[in-house]
């Protein structure tokens, strides 16, 4: 259940950082309360995944879901570049995130 409470923090990760973006610096109420709502949630998740998982571990594996999936985020809906060295970047963080998963 642990891994499963660290891939719902990580997820909502995701979700805080798109719509603190979206929330243009609290300016805007809907995108302010998701962002709020999300960052709480992913907190909680990732105190309950630390349960049963090594801090270090579960910590590189939530920001690294939440890096690798923001940026694929930005990719698919805000137009961000997409490079051969920011791929490689990713690529090398998600190489991270398995070590780490097959390590614990």
């Amino acid at each position: 259940m642990a891994w499963f409470y660290l891939l719902l923090a990580g997820v909502l990760e995701i979700v805080w950082a798109y719509y603190l973006k979206q929330s243009q610096g609290f300016t805007r109420t809907v995108p302010t309360l998701i962002t709020l709502a999300s960052l709480v949630g992913s907190l909680l998740f990732l105190s309950l995944s630390l349960r049963a998982l090594p801090l270090g571990t579960a910590y590189a594996i939530w920001t690294g879901i939440g890096a690798v999936g923001t940026f694929v985020l930005g990719i698919a809906l805000l137009g961000e570049p997409v490079t051969a060295m920011r791929l490689a970047a990713a690529g090398l963080i998600v190489s991270g995130l398995t070590l780490m998963k097959l390590s614990a």
